[in-house]
Order: structure tokens, then sequence, then C-alpha cells
């Protein structure tokens, strides 16, 4: 029996590098792409199929699918829009180029990627998108806004997806992690070191404990949950044959999702900025 395909995005580290062995070991045939050559290439040496892909440059996308279909014979059972950056700081303070830069890779690149798979994905007849939101895709939080606006745009282009490919054997799923073990947060540091300047900004003062708690991390989260909790949620995403429409994963993102549907947007607010 032939093993089922999937292609992963950002795989170099948590969450997608916990997918690519969790499905794996599922018996999936696994192609875990990274934006790096070097994380490629140590993928490779792990046993996995490992094609470049980074959703900021359009080549690599089409070389890197390219490179699927070519040791498939041209089909791909799943795809996981799985990669993406943070880029902290005030919203007053991000320029327009950092706000396009952001939007390329947690956006555009998906939407590029998704519209190059769903041909191949209606040609065979079957098919499933699963795109990665986060609890940051549902309630905005300071200091968040770059990534907070990317994730909310991700989830309305990913709705109106589903609606329209309803009439196709191709499903389209959210994912909705909240705190998770990954490297998000050291990952974001030549984000906010290219884009911002706390030093003339008019929230100097307040920078100084977002900037500590950027490069010393800060206390650990009681609702954090491993990265294998998104590949359990995944696995179901996958696998089950009537999929819902989203999974919410970690207790905040339960609470967010009940908040958003019985508080009003005052009392949101002020529940969001006690913390």
């Amino acid at each position: 029996m032939t093993a089922r395909t999937i292609l992963i995005t950002g795989c170099s580290s948590g969450i997608g590098f916990d997918a690519a062995h969790g499905l794996r070991d599922a018996g999936w045939r696994v192609f875990a792409s990274c934006r790096k050559a070097a994380d490629c290439d140590r993928l490779r040496g792990l046993g996995f199929d490992s094609p470049r892909i980074d959703y900021a440059d359009p080549d690599s996308i089409g070389a890197g699918l390219a490179e699927v279909l070519a040791a498939t014979g041209g089909t791909l059972d799943a795809l996981y829009n799985n990669g993406a950056f943070a880029c902290p700081g005030a919203v007053e303070d991000l320029p327009r180029a950092g706000l396009e830069a952001i939007f390329q890779t947690n956006l555009f690149g998906v939407h590029d990627l998704t519209c190059r798979v769903i041909p191949v994905m209606r040609a065979q007849g079957h098919g499933r998108i699963v795109n990665c939101s986060s609890v940051l895709g549902l309630v905005g939080y300071k200091w968040r806004g770059a990534y907070v606006a990317t994730k909310f745009a991700l989830e309305g282009l990913t709705d109106v997806l589903r609606l329209e490919m309803r009439d196709t054997p191709i499903k389209v799923i959210l994912l909705e992690p909240g705190p998770v073990t990954s490297r998000i947060r050291e990952n974001a540091i030549p984000h906010f070191e290219r884009w911002f300047r706390p030093e003339t900004s008019a929230r100097a003062a307040q920078y100084r404990e977002l900037t500590r708690r950027l490069y010393e991390g800060g206390p650990p989260d009681r609702f954090e949950l491993p990265a294998s909790a998104v590949t359990a949620k995944l696995r179901q995403a996958l696998e089950h044959p009537r999929p819902r429409a989203r999974y919410f994963i970690t207790t905040p993102t339960h609470l967010a999702a009940a908040m958003r549907r019985v508080l009003p947007v005052w009392a949101q607010d002020a529940l969001i900025s006690r913390n």
C-alpha cells in the first residue's frame, strides 16, 4: 500500500519538526520543508525528503513543490502550512516594510503554495489543506500587532477557501495553537532588531520589559503544551473522515474562543490588558 503523502512547511524546529516526526511514525511519507538549505540538509540526514521552501521566495515555492511532485508521481494527499515568524513591537513603531515582510511569509507565501497545490488535489480527486493559525488569530494582544494581523488575515482567507471548496473533495482546516513549546521567541529576535528602534520610541520605557523577555525569556507558562499536542490535532484533521473546520489547542485558545462569543469588546479589552 502506498503511503499517504504530506508537504509540511517550517520544519526546522518546534511544531513543524514534531509534526514531521509524528506523521512519519504514523506511516505518512513526509516532505519536511525548511526555509534554509542548512536545515534541509539536517533533516535529510534524519531520513526525510526535505525540499527548500521559503514563503518569501516564489521561485523556491515553485521549485520545492515541483521536487515533491516529481517524487510522488504528481500527487499530494495533504499540505500543512505551518511556517511563520513573529515580529514583536508596538504597532505605532512598525514600519510599512516590516509589515510587508511578515505578510510575505505568514500570508502571501501560504496563499501562493496553497493555490499551486489545489489543481493537483482537484486532478487526483481528494486532498486536505491544513493551515496553522494561532490563538492570536482569534484575539489581539499588545506588542504582537504584526503577527496578529497576519493570523487574523489567514483565518479569513482560510474560512473563505473552505466555503469555496465545499463543492470539491478538498477539505480545508485550521489549527489554533495557544502557548506551545517552540523557538518562536528566539526566532523573532532578528526581525525585532531589523524593524524596531526602541530607543527612539515614545514607548521606550515600556520596551525595556519587552526586550528583557524577548532576549531572556519569561517565567514558564502554566498552560504551555509540547509541540506533540499540535501533532495530535493535525492527525485528527488529516485522518478523520469528517474533519472539523477548526481545532483548538491549549486552554487559552478555548478560553479566547469563548470570550469572543460571550463578552462585549470593552470587557475583552479589559481582560486581555490585565495579562
